[in-house]
């Protein structure tokens, strides 16, 4: 049985700890401008692809004693019983009603369910999903931390590295679409499968691909479904992922050819 107290947890290092890591793109990008480089992330076998919501990233952290924390991207929002929680992004909100309704870890791990909270005031890409400002969320990754005692015990440099380093156990995609199902949770569109050799590695036939796959959201929450904003591509077991944004595309490519 687990001793983990949240009361007397290393808050900053669990916030560390469960910190979604930074996604690259499809196509490098270039350091100097923010362009698109020709080089592209490699990937073999099955590649899923699936809708890249533009909203905000949240995470519901469960905790082996029962309790659990509401992110987001960057800093802890709220803890299971506060009576009040941050309002930044209408995150708590959106995400204290699926947290209540999750089931406790039922073992000696901390779990961690990353959402994409969109619509309402969240961005200024929210009038493409909603006319009505409403809000939705849809879960994209689910990472289980069964070492957490040990990784608690480092330096919070040291886990930062080791996060950005893809140090986080993410689950395959079979079992996050498992684990979805069994908590009722909508994840972002499932677009397609392809094999890897499929996907274009060119600039422009990129574009192609992502207009031909999603020409407008597919997760509007009412009203006429906007534009998207691009595609995130990941591996079954996801060692590999890269996102491929429609803006991205479109700046380099008018740049290439106005030469600016």
């Amino acid at each position: 049985m687990s001793d983990f107290n949240v009361r007397t947890a290393n808050l900053t290092a669990i916030n560390s700890l469960t910190k979604y890591p930074s996604i690259p793109t499809y196509h490098c990008l270039d350091p100097r401008n923010g362009g698109l480089l020709d080089e592209t992330v490699a990937f073999s076998g099955p590649v899923h692809l699936t809708e890249k919501v533009d909203g905000t990233n949240g995470r519901i952290v469960s905790l082996p004693d029962g309790s659990y924390l509401i992110g987001s991207r960057e800093e802890l929002l709220y803890a299971r019983g506060d009576l009040i929680g941050n309002p930044a992004l209408g995150i708590v909100e959106a995400l204290r009603p699926i947290a209540d309704r999750l089931p406790p870890v039922d073992r000696d791990a901390v779990v961690v369910h990353y959402l994409e909270v969109y619509g309402g005031k969240v961005t200024a890409a929210s009038k493409h999903y909603t006319e009505s400002r409403a809000v939705g969320a849809r879960l994209f990754d689910v990472v289980v931390l069964d070492d957490y005692a040990e990784l608690l015990e480092w330096p919070v440099e040291r886990i930062s590295s080791w996060r950005e380093s893809a140090g986080q156990p993410f689950l395959a995609e079979s079992e996050l679409l498992a684990r979805a199902e069994a908590a009722g949770l909508p994840t972002v569109p499932r677009l397609d499968t392809v094999d890897a050799a499929e996907l274009p590695t060119e600039l422009e036939k990129t574009h192609r691909f992502l207009a031909e796959r999603l020409p407008a959201t597919t997760v509007a929450l009412d009203g006429t479904p906007g534009r998207a904003e691009g595609i995130v591509l990941r591996s079954e077991d996801r060692s590999a992922i890269a996102k491929a944004r429609f803006q991205d595309y479109e700046r380099t490519l008018k740049r290439r050819r106005t030469g600016r």
